[in-house]
């Protein structure tokens, strides 16, 4: 009779192994899905970035040459060219931040990681179905 139990708890065992996988499987996919997503909503947040830095340099550049100050030389340029590093900046941060999320793998670092948990609970059934089979 204790044969049997060990046996059909080894089936079991498999049957949560395999079961384990194929959510793994998923899981993976569904990442892989949302971290497509994130890309391309950073892709367009970029594109949207530069459209308003270019309209705020033409209107900036347009005011200084009403004003009758070349909008390339001087204090304008200056204006101008910190303008572009600070969009630099920004969009470098941002890519920083996505590179972040997408090593953490998940969608914001403020959430915590369930990775550990898992792997606690595998063990707790492997420790469980050891124990079944030594009894």
């Amino acid at each position: 009779m204790a044969q049997i139990a060990s046996i059909a708890s080894l089936a079991l065992a498999g049957a949560a192994m395999q079961s384990q996988v194929k959510n793994r499987k998923l899981e993976a996919r569904a990442r892989e899905a949302q971290q497509q997503y994130l890309a391309s909503q950073q892709a367009a947040q970029q594109r949207a970035r530069q459209d308003i830095l270019a309209r705020s340099i033409a209107a900036t550049r347009a005011r200084f040459a009403a004003g009758g100050v070349s909008p390339d030389e001087g204090s304008a340029a200056a204006l101008v060219s910190g303008m572009r590093a600070d969009a630099a900046q920004t969009d470098s941060e941002s890519a920083d931040l996505l590179r972040l999320r997408l090593a953490a793998g998940r969608p914001s670092l403020l959430n915590a990681n369930g990775e550990f948990q898992g792997f606690v609970r595998a063990t707790q059934s492997f420790g469980a179905i050891a124990r079944n089979l030594l009894d």
